[in-house]
């Protein structure tokens, strides 16, 4: 497995990471536990060290899956959660929370579930508009200081915050959605990192399994699966954005690929500094993904399927209302 580093910070990993959200939470009921504990060693064994979880995914339980798993690999692998969550009066985790001495709190949470004696990368999941950035970036860089923490990252943050939490405590890897058919992040996003030398983590590289082929109009999602409220699953959208699965099967047939393979290797030929981390609960999709490393596209590949891509015009909102409105702030 090629191996990449995160912008200027120095911290190398795998070129293609593990997305462990699914196997606890979001897409589905939780998969088996020893089950996934296989398939987290199995991917150690073939290359794997970039691990991604959160405090919020279970809540907990897929923090503590990650810890128990990847325990025998201390120092070997990277692991990067999340902090800014908290419960409502419901108990629903849906309100935001970035104050300084909550990060702490969670911080030394995720340690114990972890089982690691520090964060190797610490991403502020959504931006909280009632803390200052300054403040959250402070907050992580006190426990650089103390050594509880490596790496600061954001996720789903706009370019005047990431400047911001830059200046205090500069920036390892910001994560945000990207993938073929989802390209906003070119705009302003990408160019920002470049400048400030911040690497990106692109989430739901495989448009959340659309990309893989495997989904269509008729797919029916378990009633847990978070696919259901997104614009983008609905199967009118579904049924009009398959040309771009038709565009990715075009490709990998001539590759001698999968449409999988093709979304993630084109995703690693944009830029050195960029290392998805698709999530699979399945080993022969783990092996898959990983084979996407080893392709490469020529000049005149790229340039046929950004003008392949471009006429496509892709149906539905990435995300509800309600979550939408976190994004890019």
């Amino acid at each position: 497995m090629q191996k990449r580093k995160l912008g200027n910070s120095g911290l190398e990993v795998s070129a293609i990471g593990l997305g462990c959200m699914g196997m606890s939470f979001g897409l589905g009921p939780a998969a088996d536990k020893k089950e996934m504990i296989t398939l987290m060693r199995k991917a150690v064994e073939k290359g794997v060290t970039f691990f991604d979880t959160a405090e919020v995914y279970g809540p907990f339980t897929n923090e503590e899956l990650v810890g128990e798993a990847l325990e025998p690999f201390k120092g070997q692998v990277v692991i990067a959660t999340k902090f800014g969550w908290k419960p409502n009066a419901e108990g629903r985790w849906s309100d935001l929370d970035s104050r300084p001495e909550h990060i702490k709190e969670v911080a030394e949470a995720s340690l114990k579930r972890l089982k690691v004696d520090a964060i190797d990368l610490f991403y502020q999941h959504r931006v909280d508009l009632d803390v200052p950035i300054e403040d959250v970036a402070g907050a992580v860089k006190d426990l650089i200081k103390e050594g509880k923490v490596k790496h600061f990252g954001l996720s789903e943050a706009g370019v005047k915050t990431i400047r911001k939490a830059h200046a205090v405590q500069p920036l390892t890897a910001i994560q945000s959605e990207y993938s073929l058919w989802w390209r906003q992040p070119e705009k302003e996003l990408l160019p920002t990192l470049e400048e400030l030398g911040i690497g990106f983590v692109p989430f739901s590289p495989l448009g959340k399994g659309f990309l893989t082929g495997k989904i269509d109009e008729n797919t029916k999602f378990d009633s847990s699966d978070f696919r259901n409220v997104v614009p983008r699953f609905s199967p009118e959208a579904r049924k009009a954005n398959q040309s771009m699965v038709d565009l990715l099967t075009k490709i990998a047939t001539k590759k001698n690929a999968t449409p999988a393979q093709v979304a993630l290797a084109w995703l690693l030929a944009q830029k050195p500094w960029i290392v998805p981390i698709p999530g699979t609960t399945k080993l022969h999709r783990l092996e898959e993904n990983i084979g996407s490393a080893a392709i490469e596209f020529t000049t005149e590949e790229l340039r046929e399927i950004e003008n392949a891509s471009s006429q496509i015009k892709v149906e539905g909102e990435r995300y509800p209302e309600h979550l939408q409105k976190l994004v890019g702030r």
